[in-house]
């Protein structure tokens, strides 16, 4: 199929372009296979390129001479186009609709981009391979568990990566028949061992224990493996006692107690798919309401109930960690299918835990290893935003909700992050549409499939350039190796305004801010410089003045050790 078939009107000029903080642009509007571009002669006004993929929907609005198009894009911005000509402005609209919801993956945006304003220093799809992060992960842990190839080829579970860790003791026949008990293959795995008492995090999915209270001692026996000597572990199910018995009835269910005796079950409800949904859509319309009353913005806010998911996410995310780093008890984490609130919680567990995933590097370990690679299904989640009235049940925000959460922990210890709350946000904004590959496609095995590494670029061959990364950092970062203990009280919880209010409130300021910090911290530094070269310079000095007898020994030797120990700190 050729684009120019999807494309009525390619080209309309007298086009008046409307976004948030600028003046109306007048320019000539082209649509391509990917873009909507709208040019204009002025000097020192930025040119419109939006990505079809990132257009939510839109609304038309026609009169007697022109039509207005409303786009309202999956970032939250919305903008208008007025057009000249009421056929102009439906064949737009029917093209821009059309492109924007293609549904043949290999015709979208990363299959096309071939990157000409940077050279790839580092290929990103190299840079968090799944053996080497999983070889890393166990490198600590006194030899109890190693890297299986169980799920060569995806033939086990499709939504898991090829490559896994698993108890030592445990063989690949016993994950086989685990993985027969588990909903989808997704027998449990490592996610995280900490170093200081060997604890570990576990993930898979729900049993397939059904109204017949099936057994599969192969699971226990894999589960049990993962204990350390006299030390019994939690399972913490993300579902309600409610929804368990409603899986039970479809052959799903939890582990019985009596099978799993060395297992304490514990349950955190935690919302998914369609409440989720509904809750970004009635947040994000109360922040585009400018006219509301402080009563109506409130009442508004809390019956959104965005908060209040994010806070279930905390909450799960901080009774995991206190098992794992308080008690030393290992801990098994599943809902359902233990690809959506499973992985919130084993994330946000290691953000608190493992001051390495609150670095740059570490945290996009985090998500490729947690995320991508544990088969969080992007495609489906991340079709449609908070916008288009036509929604999926598969649709939901549960990445943007980690990452609100994440944000939450931020605030909290905002000099224990190495990157910056920008850099969050440039995740979520290439979750739901970017020129990359890396968020795209259900799993690894879709990724196989298209062959994706060939055929499209990593995001992070491009955020990790020194020239880019360097606008994600954060200029408070001050490195904390200890575990950090997010608040979950209600007072401590912010709305994430530089998100969901950055298109109706202007937050230049936050840049500016940002811009004098790393000027102050420069030169502070240079400061520090200056300090170190002086005091060493003195020391000279003093020690050429008792080689010519002009100072006696005696009385240089504190400013020496002041100017000593001086150095070392600075430096």
């Amino acid at each position: 199929m050729e684009f120019v078939e999807l494309i009525k009107t390619p080209k309309v000029d007298g086009v008046i372009l409307h976004r948030p903080f600028q003046s109306p642009l007048d320019g000539t509007l082209c649509i391509t296979g990917h873009h909507l571009i709208l040019s204009t002669r002025v000097e020192h006004h930025e040119e419109l390129w939006l990505l079809h993929r990132n257009i939510d929907c839109i609304e038309r609005r026609f009169d007697a001479n022109r039509g207005a198009i409303v786009i309202k894009c999956k970032n939250l911005q919305i903008l208008r186009l007025d057009i000249p000509g009421q056929e102009e402005a439906l064949n737009i609209a029917d093209s821009i609709e059309t492109l924007s919801t293609l549904e043949d993956i290999s015709l979208w945006y990363p299959f096309y981009f071939r990157p000409r304003q940077f050279d790839i220093l580092e290929d990103g799809w190299q840079a968090f391979n799944v053996e080497s992060e999983l070889t890393r992960l166990i490198s600590h842990a006194d030899h109890s568990w190693r890297i299986s190839h169980v799920n060569k080829d995806f033939t086990v579970c499709p939504t898991y990566p090829e490559t896994v860790a698993v108890p030592k003791s445990v063989t690949d026949e016993l994950l086989l028949a685990s993985a027969s008990f588990r909903d989808g293959g997704r027998f449990p795995v490592l996610s995280y061992y900490h170093g200081d008492n060997g604890a570990v995090i576990m993930r898979s999915s729900q049993p397939l224990v059904g109204t017949t209270g099936r057994r599969c001692k192969e699971d226990e026996r894999v589960l049990n493996a993962s204990l350390r000597p006299g030390k019994k572990g939690y399972i913490i199910d993300t579902r309600s006692p409610n929804l368990i018995q409603m899986a039970k009835n479809r052959g799903g269910g939890c582990e019985p107690e009596v099978n799993y005796s060395q297992w304490k079950r514990v349950h955190r409800p935690v919302e998914r798919h369609t409440a989720l949904q509904e809750s970004l859509c009635k947040l994000v319309d109360a922040c585009n309401d400018s006219r509301a009353s402080m009563d109506k913005w409130l009442s508004r806010l809390e019956s959104s109930n965005w908060l209040g998911h994010v806070k279930d996410i905390l909450t799960c995310a901080c009774l995991t960690a206190q098992c794992v780093d308080k008690e030393g008890a290992s801990v098994l984490v599943h809902g359902g299918e233990g690809i959506d609130s499973t992985l919130q919680v084993t994330a946000l567990s290691q953000v608190i835990l493992d001051p390495d995933c609150r670095t740059v590097r570490g945290f996009e370990a985090l998500v490729e290893r947690e995320w991508i690679q544990a088969g969080h299904p992007f495609n489906d989640r991340c079709g449609k935003s908070a916008y288009s009235p036509a929604r999926s049940r598969y649709e939901a925000p549960a990445f943007l909700l980690f990452l609100d959460s994440v944000w939450q922990v931020y605030q909290q210890f905002p000099c224990s992050f190495e990157f910056s709350t920008q850099f969050l946000i440039v995740l979520f904004e290439h979750a739901y549409a970017s020129q990359f590959g890396t968020f795209l496609c259900n799993s690894e095995c879709d990724k196989r499939k298209l062959n994706l590494q060939r055929r499209a670029v990593s995001l992070w061959s491009w955020v990790n350039r020194p020239e880019v990364l360097q606008n994600y950092l954060n200029p408070l970062y001050e490195p904390n190796k200890s575990v950090i203990w997010p608040s979950v009280a209600p007072q401590s919880l912010e709305l994430w305004s530089e998100l969901y209010l950055r298109w109706t409130q202007d937050n230049s300021i936050l840049d500016e801010t940002n811009k004098q910090i790393l000027c102050i911290k420069e030169h502070n530094k240079e400061l520090r410089t200056k300090v170190v070269r002086i005091r060493r310079q003195l020391m000279d000095l003093q020690k050429d003045a008792i080689e010519k007898g002009l100072l006696a020994a005696g009385n240089h030797g504190n400013t020496e050790t002041a100017s000593e120990a001086y150095s070392s700190s600075a430096s």
